[in-house]
């Protein structure tokens, strides 16, 4: 893209790798987090707790530190869609999810997000097509996860059951998650704007703010707050969820989707399956069977095919154009 009036210069190289680092490392540790959360507290509940607690706070560091925190009312609309998205859709489903299913089968299904965005980002740009070898990988993708839950499948009991309903919940959670990434990428860009977006520190607090309303909405409906033991464990879960997994690394995800193209930043789904899978034999004793590993392996290596492949400018459409976000 050509620079213009509201072009910035390009982070450095440093920069990008450390956001990359605590997107990957502490991301993955999150899985974890969630579980042990859960088991004191409802998902959406715990949910609205941990974005209550970190969104305030964090915008009132922005405030404290001199970034400007106002939105203007067509960020307003933006910004809670694309946290109720990515923390409603997508966070808070995955905690649901994780009542039935194991952290790590969690975290290789949630891995199916880079697949997600390259479908949707097809959709929104019909004037680009998919190399052969991206499309090979949606189908590897998809094999890798039916392979990883066959075992329920086959089984037909009762807690095969359960852990498809997660799985379900987990692939509706990885589909809004895609999409609540796509937009934020798109709407941070100038070009998308008459001006930039807010400090990137600042819209991460006002969608934790957003999604902390939508979660509670729907954890009074479903009457969760009768149901909640505030155990010190799960206030220590929460609290882990709070630093790590809010302010440290949504912030740094949120910031490499401002500079880095969706598809590069969703790479972090070929760590976070590795830590959590770890964690959870680890910690839980979560068993870690041929199914899986042959799963994990299945899974990212068609996400990386995927992020890894050329998109292609249809006739008539300059491939340069369609690469603009890669430019930036």
């Amino acid at each position: 893209m050509n620079a213009g009036a509201h072009s910035s210069p390009p982070p450095a190289r440093a920069q990008v790798a450390l956001a990359f680092a605590l997107v990957y490392v502490f991301w993955g540790s999150t899985y974890l987090g969630i579980s042990v959360a859960i088991r004191s507290v409802p998902p959406a509940l715990m949910c609205a707790t941990r974005f209550f607690i970190s969104g305030p706070l964090m915008l009132a560091w922005c405030a404290l530190s001199g970034r400007a925190i106002r939105i203007r009312p067509r960020e307003t609309y933006r910004l809670a869609l694309i946290g109720v998205l990515l923390l409603t859709g997508g966070n808070a489903m995955v905690a649901w999810s994780e009542q039935f299913t194991p952290t790590g089968i969690s975290a290789l299904i949630v891995a199916s997000v880079p697949l997600w965005v390259i479908v949707l980002e097809r959709l929104f740009r019909r004037s680009e097509r998919l190399s052969g070898r991206g499309i090979a990988g949606l189908l590897i993708g998809i094999a890798g996860i039916l392979l990883l839950l066959w075992p329920k499948m086959a089984a037909g009991n009762g807690v095969g059951r359960r852990e498809l309903i997660g799985a379900a919940g987990l692939l509706f959670a990885s589909l809004s998650w895609a999409l609540g990434s796509i937009l934020s990428h798109r709407w941070s860009r100038p070009s998308e704007l008459s001006e930039p977006m807010a400090d990137p520190l600042s819209a991460s607090a006002w969608q934790m703010i957003f999604a902390a309303f939508a979660n509670l909405l729907i954890a009074l409906v479903f009457r969760q707050p009768q149901r909640a033991h505030w155990t010190r464990e799960g206030l220590g879960a929460i609290a882990y969820l709070v630093v790590f997994g809010s302010w440290v690394g949504y912030t740094a995800y949120i910031w490499l989707l401002k500079h880095v193209p969706t598809s590069k930043v969703a790479t972090y789904a070929y760590v976070n399956p590795v830590v959590a899978v770890f964690l959870g034999w680890l910690f839980l004793g979560e068993r870690v069977d041929g199914y899986v590993i042959a799963g994990s392996v299945i899974i990212v290596a068609a996400v990386a095919m995927v992020t890894t492949s050329q998109i292609n400018a249809e006739a008539g459409t300059p491939a340069r154009q369609l690469r603009g976000s890669e430019a930036d």
